[in-house]
C-alpha cells in the first residue's frame, strides 16, 4: 500500500506551473493541468494540438516546427541544404534532395551526448579534483617556505648594524614580491583548474536533463564543451629562490636571494672612495668609437644578431637571413617561408638562430642546418620581435592583427609562463600602434621594451610591474625621441637606438641617463647586437652597413 508521502512525491506536476497533472498534449508532448491547456494552445496557436487526458497520453518525438508551412512539422532533415524540412518542404523548394530522418538525427545525437557526460563525470572531473589537490598542496609547501625563509632572515638581521636594516627592508621587500608572484602563479594555475568544475558539473546535470528530454530541438541544438573540457591545464612547477647566508665575524657578513646580494666588509673610507672612483671610469669611454665598418649587402637592413665574437645574422627586406663576419663576408643562408620578411632575428645561449613569422603567426629556429617551428601564436595575435634569455626563456612581443594592442609573452619551450600587458590599474602598458614593439631581458630580470608607438622605452620588473619609463628628455635633444631596436650589455647597461637622432640613448638598470653615442655616423640606427666581447653591432638602415662599436673599456 502507498503511504501518502510516498503518493505525494509521485504526483506528476504540469510542465507550465506546479499543478497536478491531468491533460496532456500529444502534439506536443506536454503536461498540462486544467487551467494550462487554454494558455498552452494559445501559446502554439499556428500548431494543431492533440489534448487528451493524461492516461491517454501517446509518447512519441516531437519534431520542430516548420518555419515556412504553419501546421506542419519537420520530420526529415535536408542534407543539401542543411535544415530542418517538412513534407510540403520536401515536395516544393527541397524537391529532389537528399534527406536525413530526424529520429536517426536524434538518435545518434543522444548516443553522443552519453557518451560525453559518461566521460565528463567519470574521468574529466575527477582529474581536476586530483589537481586542484595537488596544486593545493603546492601552495601549502610555497607558503611553508617563505615563512621558513622570513624567520631565518629575521635570524640573521642582529648580526647587522642598525645603519643597514634598509638592506633588510629591501630583502624583505623582494621576499614579499616574490611570494605574492609564486603565489600568484600557483593560485592562478589552481583557479583555472577549480573554476572549471562546477561548470562541468553544471553541463553534467543539464546533459541528463536533455537526455530525459523527447524535445527535438534540445537535443538537437546541443553544443559539446567536451574539446574544451578535455584541454586540462599542463602542470606547473614554481621553482623556489633559497636565502643563502654567510658570517665571518669581525670581517663578513652577507646575505644573498635569488640576484640580490648584500655583503658588509670591513674596508677604509679611502679604499671605498678609490673603487668608486675607479669603477666609474671602468663603465664607459669618453668618446665611442668604430673600429670596424662591415658591408653586408643588404638594403634596406633590418636586424642584427652576434654570434660569438666576430659574427652575425642579418636580415633586411627579403625573406632571406645571411651570416657575416667582421671582414663583410658572407657565410651561411637561410631561406625563410615568409610572405614577407623576417620580423625578428636573434642568437640564443646555444649559438641557434631563432626569427619570427608574423604573417605565419610562427617563432622558428635553425638546427643543424635544418628549421623548426617553436612557437605558434594564438589565432588573432601575430609575433614581433624576440628575445632568448640567459634562462632558455623566449619573449615575444605579440601585436593584434589590427595592431590596436601589444604585449610581451615570455614561452618556456611550448609553455606561456607569464604574460606582460597591463599594469596594477589594468591599465595597457604599451601602445597600439603601426610600430613594433622591441624587446630585451636585462641582467636582473627586468624586462626592457621599446615602445615606438608612445616614443618611450618601458621597463617591467619580473612580476610586470612597472619600474620606470623614459621618453628622451634627459638626453636634452633637439628634435624628439624615437625609439627602435634595444640591447642591455654586462653592465646592466640598457642601450635603445634613436632613429630621429641618429644616435644611441644608454640609461643605467633604473633609467638613470649615461649619456648619447652620436660621434659614429649611426644614420638610420637600426638594428643593435652585443658580442661576446661587449662591443656594439649596429645595423644601419639605409646604407645596409654595420657599425661595431668600441664604448667601454
Amino acid at each position: 500500500m502507498t503511504t501518502p508521502s510516498t503518493w505525494a512525491h509521485d504526483i506528476i506536476t504540469c510542465d507550465l506551473c506546479d499543478n497536478p497533472t491531468q491533460q496532456f498534449c500529444n502534439s506536443c508532448q506536454v503536461s498540462l493541468c486544467v487551467d494550462c491547456v487554454s494558455k498552452h494552445v494559445e501559446k502554439f496557436k499556428s500548431l494543431t494540438h492533440d489534448i487528451v487526458p493524461f492516461t491517454k497520453r501517446k509518447i512519441k518525438l516531437v519534431f520542430p516546427d516548420c518555419k515556412i508551412h504553419p501546421n506542419e512539422r519537420c520530420e526529415a532533415h535536408c542534407k543539401k541544404c542543411d535544415v530542418p524540412v517538412c513534407l510540403k518542404c520536401m515536395l516544393g523548394p527541397h524537391n529532389g534532395h537528399k534527406y536525413e530522418d530526424m529520429s536517426d538525427i536524434f538518435n545518434k545525437k543522444k548516443k553522443e551526448i552519453e557518451k560525453e557526460t559518461r566521460e565528463i563525470e567519470s574521468t574529466i572531473i575527477p582529474q581536476y579534483k586530483k589537481k586542484n589537490e595537488e596544486t593545493e598542496n603546492k601552495v601549502s609547501i610555497a607558503v611553508t617556505n617563505f615563512d621558513e625563509m622570513d624567520k631565518e632572515k629575521e635570524k640573521h638581521r642582529e648580526y647587522w648594524h642598525q645603519e643597514v636594516d634598509t638592506i633588510f627592508n629591501k630583502l624583505g621587500s623582494l621576499l614579499n614580491s616574490m611570494k605574492e608572484n609564486h603565489l600568484a602563479v600557483l593560485k592562478s594555475h589552481q583557479s583555472k583548474i577549480k573554476n572549471r568544475i562546477p561548470d562541468m558539473t553544471h553541463t553534467v546535470q543539464q546533459n541528463k536533463e536533455i537526455l530525459k528530454s523527447k524535445n527535438m530541438s534540445a537535443v538537437t541544438n546541443y553544443k559539446s564543451k567536451l574539446g574544451e573540457y578535455r584541454n586540462i591545464p599542463a602542470d606547473i612547477d614554481v621553482k623556489l629562490p633559497s636565502l643563502k647566508t654567510n658570517t665571518i665575524q669581525g670581517r663578513e657578513l652577507s646575505l644573498e636571494l635569488e640576484e640580490y646580494k648584500a655583503t658588509l666588509q670591513q674596508i677604509s673610507l679611502a679604499g671605498l672612495a678609490d673603487d668608486v672612483s675607479k669603477s666609474s671610469i671602468r663603465k664607459l669611454l669618453d668618446r665611442a668609437r668604430v673600429i670596424a665598418t662591415i658591408p653586408t649587402g643588404v638594403n634596406p637592413l633590418y636586424h642584427v644578431a652576434c654570434v660569438g665574437v666576430d659574427e652575425a645574422w642579418v636580415s633586411g627586406a627579403d625573406k632571406t637571413i645571411r651570416r657575416v663576419d667582421i671582414h663583410g663576408s658572407v657565410g651561411d643562408t637561410v631561406a625563410t617561408t615568409c610572405q614577407k620578411w623576417p620580423y625578428d632575428i636573434r642568437v640564443n645561449q646555444q649559438g641557434e638562430l631563432v626569427y619570427s613569422e608574423a604573417e605565419n603567426r610562427t617563432v622558428n629556429i635553425v638546427r643543424h642546418g635544418r628549421k623548426e617551428t617553436l612557437i605558434t601564436t594564438p589565432r588573432g595575435w601575430h609575433p614581433g620581435q624576440l628575445c632568448c634569455t640567459k634562462s632558455g626563456d623566449i619573449l615575444v612581443s605579440m601585436f593584434t592583427t589590427d595592431q590596436s594592442q601589444y604585449k610581451i609573452v615570455r614561452y618556456r619551450e611550448h609553455t606561456v609562463i607569464q604574460e606582460v600587458d597591463r599594469d596594477e590599474d589594468g591599465e595597457p602598458i604599451y601602445k597600439g600602434g603601426e610600430y613594433g614593439l622591441y624587446v630585451v631581458e636585462n641582467i636582473n630580470g627586468d624586462i626592457c621594451a621599446s615602445d615606438n608607438n608612445a616614443d618611450t622605452v618601458v621597463v617591467v620588473d619580473k612580476s610586470g610591474k612597472v619600474q620606470f619609463r623614459y621618453d628622451g628628455t634627459p638626453a636634452r635633444r633637439k628634435k624628439s625621441f624615437d625609439p627602435r631596436h634595444i640591447v642591455t650589455d654586462s653592465m646592466s647597461q640598457i642601450i635603445v637606438a634613436d632613429v630621429n637622432l641618429d644616435c644611441l640613448h644608454i640609461l643605467d638598470q633604473n633609467g638613470q641617463f649615461l649619456r648619447c653615442v652620436d660621434n659614429c655616423g649611426l644614420d638610420g640606427a637600426h638594428g643593435l647586437s652585443v658580442d661576446s666581447e661587449g662591443r656594439l653591432w649596429v645595423g644601419l638602415y639605409d646604407s645596409g652597413e654595420v657599425k661595431v662599436i668600441q664604448y667601454m673599456k
